[in-house]
């Protein structure tokens, strides 16, 4: 027997394709999450540590590094990351003929 599984290509946003109402914030934010805590393993920080350098207490560190982002903001996630030693540029341009609104985009370097 030869079973054909149906693959759906993805939007390129999880929370897009689910359904999700404020899809790209979620992305947005989870992109934000997802860089603490790269950083946080990076400078192999515990997570008191990362606590007191981000002015929150251990367990909400816990709760950005399990994804529990619905208490937080992008700009208070901007914040964390630059009590973390990262710096934030925002960059604002002309969205491409082909699309007719402009889009949120995290991009890390």
């Amino acid at each position: 027997m030869t079973g054909r599984v149906k693959v759906t290509m993805g939007s390129g946003n999880v929370f897009a394709d689910l359904g999700f109402a404020d899809a790209e914030e979620r992305l947005v934010k989870a992109s934000l999450a997802l860089e603490i805590e790269r950083i946080i393993d990076q400078r192999k920080l515990t997570q008191r540590a990362a606590a007191k350098l981000m002015g929150i207490d251990q367990p909400k560190v816990s709760h950005l590094i399990c994804g529990r982002l619905d208490g937080y903001s992008t700009e208070r996630l901007m914040g964390f990351l630059t009590a973390l030693g990262r710096d934030i540029e925002i960059v604002v341009r002309k969205a491409p003929r082909s699309r007719r609104q402009g889009r949120l985009k995290v991009v890390t370097r």
